[in-house]
């Protein structure tokens, strides 16, 4: 082959390659373009490992300092000083709804889990006596029971669901006072947290309920482990309220809880009780930590609401939250019940408990900054 014709060949080739990287260069500028700030906190936003401490010693007067501008070699900025008087809480008046982060992140969430799928062991999967390893006692083991398979869905309760808006109701005591009942109810699907009671608490945090999640540790703390007949009777009607809701049971979680997942089967199955149960597969938790954990945020054990909203971006367009607040005192300086229903207190910022709270707050701030979703954390405002 002459040179000259080698020359022309090289040439060509080379203008073909050079061609196709403009080209894709000028794609990925046009989807940045487009995405704008979704694509950047995707990629960098999330809370970095060596930022872990500052968010666990995190300032409630600080929920709307900004995280952007951090980064892994250097160090964050200082926390605001106590009853500083620039006490600006999330901003709700002018919090725009980002569709396109909201339906990256339900991109993203999907490469780990399928809430719909995930949601619940379905009747088939599994049959009565099976043995089944904790998820975070894999040494021990435990049976299922006739009375749980009974109890076991024969196809997922959020097949082909799909809501507009959604809410997700924390239990913190910030939602005292707050008047913001009329808004939650007003949402197109509601999820509770824990059983947590509403009848007497529904100006402030609402009646409506499409799922709620049971860890079997409330069936001790709340209803005293049913141990005379009127704890179980106040389990029962609370069961009752629900009326055709989602209750959702993280049976096999941790070894401790069996005895009293059977009691509340029993009960349910005895009394007719109109809900539809889901007890989550096991490999949804660390499903779920592993998408946090790709994008730095350094859980160790996702909490309840962190669980709820992961798996909410699958069944819902715009995801508000109410409740979460983990820290003693509000942004005025005034003092936060742990849950607004009891006197139990938590030590937010303990290494040794199984949670990251303010870890898990400072992310959602974020993706509140950025229009993923909305963190309501004052009072609401009244209907117009």
């Amino acid at each position: 082959m002459p040179i000259e014709f080698r020359t022309l060949i090289f040439g060509i080739v080379t203008i073909l390659v050079l061609f196709l990287i403009i080209a894709d260069i000028s794609e990925v500028e046009e989807e940045i373009a487009n995405i704008g700030d979704s694509r950047k906190f995707y990629l960098h936003n999330f809370v970095p490992k060596s930022n872990r401490n500052a968010a666990l010693r995190a300032d409630p007067t600080s929920v709307g300092s900004s995280m952007e501008g951090t980064s892994s070699g250097s160090p964050p900025p200082p926390p605001s000083p106590p009853m500083a008087k620039n006490k600006t809480s999330l901003s709700t008046s002018t919090w725009t709804f980002n569709k396109t982060l909201s339906d990256l992140i339900r991109k993203s969430v999907l490469k780990f889990l399928d809430p719909e799928r995930d949601i619940s062991i379905l009747k088939g999967t599994w049959k009565p006596g099976d043995v089944i390893h904790y998820i975070f006692d894999r040494q021990s083991t435990t049976n299922i029971s006739e009375n749980l398979y009974r109890l076991l869905p024969t196809s997922s309760p959020m097949k082909n669901q799909h809501y507009k808006l959604c809410a997700i109701v924390g239990n913190s005591g910030i939602l005292l006072n707050s008047s913001c009942g009329p808004e939650i109810d007003a949402h197109d699907f509601v999820i509770r947290c824990n059983l947590a009671p509403v009848e007497e608490y529904s100006g402030d945090v609402g009646r409506r309920t499409n799922l709620v999640t049971m860890n079997p540790s409330v069936v001790q703390r709340a209803f005293q482990d049913l141990k005379t007949e009127e704890w179980r009777e106040r389990f029962i009607r609370r069961l009752q309220s629900l009326s055709g809701s989602v209750l959702w049971i993280p049976a096999f979680m941790a070894k401790g809880g069996e005895k009293r997942v059977e009691w509340a089967v029993r009960l349910i199955l005895t009394h007719t009780v109109n809900v539809r149960t889901a007890i989550p597969s096991l490999r949804l938790l660390n499903a779920v930590r592993g998408y946090w954990l790709t994008n730095k945020v350094q859980i160790k054990r996702p909490t309840t609401g962190l669980l709820m909203y992961t798996m909410a971006t699958r069944f819902c367009e715009e995801i508000h939250l109410y409740g979460f607040w983990p820290f003693a005192r509000d942004a005025e300086g005034r003092p936060v019940k742990y849950h607004y229903y009891d006197t139990l207190t938590y030590e937010y910022t303990s290494h040794t408990g199984p949670h990251t709270m303010p870890l898990e707050f400072r992310t959602l701030r974020t993706l509140h900054r950025q229009g993923a979703l909305q963190l309501h954390t004052g009072v609401c405002r009244p209907p117009t």
